[in-house]
């Protein structure tokens, strides 16, 4: 277990831990440490969320005023080989965490996602439509929704999608990686959804965890979507990058856009990710930015400026 992040500010201290320490909204948790905002990271080896025993040893440790479940299997491909220690991992996992922040009396914020949906709907997916995964990912994933639920009430399940950060692989840093050399990427344009930047999602919880931890209203419990502003293809995504690369000195890479029959993979993915975040604005006033303008963000802190 990693030693705290943290000092003081305006707001009383706030102790969270988070599991999934490398991860993408784990990293960006502790970049946002500070500001009445202590970070305790629970990561492998010491926890690992199939070990039952590690975690609630590691989450009585911390201490915590919140906990944060990061951690997921999220190799979407491979899941459908490796379902067992998927489910392990983001179903029974997700039901550890869940049992050790009921322990110690703490509110508990899950990371879901839109996997858990099948994708056929033709507007974004409300909390109350039915889930329907059409994989290993989502269904795991749902199971996890089911465990925290159940074994910690205390609980809000905030559901995102096609994440992205300055950190790990996602989206951003291949399109970047494929800038160096391509002069042109097919890039899938009928799936849609909402690109969403981790240090946003790290802000939101935040936001979250606070008013979790003083307020005990049932209405900030249970499920809620919590994405980006905005939507785009996989397309609009790339290109929207690639613009943002262009801009500071390099290649303007084309994208040639495909469906998704063209670009097969073991998993199916799908063509409507988008989630409605009415709920999660109305009962927290939380809204995340604008997608265009946090991938912006995102790219400036990735590519050096190129004098011309």
């Amino acid at each position: 277990m990693a030693a705290p992040y943290g000092r003081a500010g305006p707001f009383p201290m706030m102790r969270i831990a988070v599991t999934g320490f490398k991860g993408q909204v784990a990293t960006s948790l502790l970049e946002r440490a500070g500001n009445g905002v202590a970070v305790v990271a629970l990561a492998r080896p010491e926890v690992t969320l199939e070990d039952r025993t590690a975690v609630l040893e590691g989450v009585a440790r911390a201490r915590p005023d919140v906990v944060i479940n990061a951690a997921a299997y999220t190799a979407v491909d491979k899941a459908e080989q490796e379902e067992w220690l998927a489910v392990q991992v983001n179903g029974k996992g997700a039901g550890h965490v869940a049992e050790a922040a009921a322990a110690v009396g703490a509110p508990l914020l899950h990371l879901s996602t839109d996997y858990v949906f099948d994708g056929a709907l033709d507007r974004p997916y409300r909390e109350d439509d039915a889930p329907n995964p059409t994989g290993v990912y989502g269904r795991s994933k749902l199971i996890g929704e089911t465990l925290v639920a159940e074994r910690c009430p205390n609980s809000a399940i905030l559901r995102t999608a096609w994440v992205y950060s300055p950190f790990g692989t996602n989206f951003v840093r291949t399109m970047l990686r494929l800038n160096e050399t391509k002069e042109e990427v097919g890039v899938v344009a009928d799936q849609r959804g909402n690109p969403t930047y981790a240090p946003d999602i790290a802000d939101a919880l935040i936001a979250i965890a606070r008013r979790m931890r003083e307020d005990s209203s049932p209405a900030l419990r249970g499920i809620f979507h919590m994405t980006a502003s905005g939507e785009a293809t996989w397309a609009d995504f790339a290109e929207t990058i690639f613009r943002q690369v262009a801009a500071r000195g390099r290649r303007l890479t084309r994208v040639r856009r495909i469906a998704t029959a063209d670009y097969p993979t073991p998993a199916r993915r799908p063509a409507n990710s988008r989630l409605d975040n009415t709920k999660l604005n109305e009962t927290y006033g939380v809204a995340l930015p604008d997608w265009r303008a946090s991938v912006a963000l995102c790219c400036e802190r990735l590519i050096p400026l190129e004098v011309r």
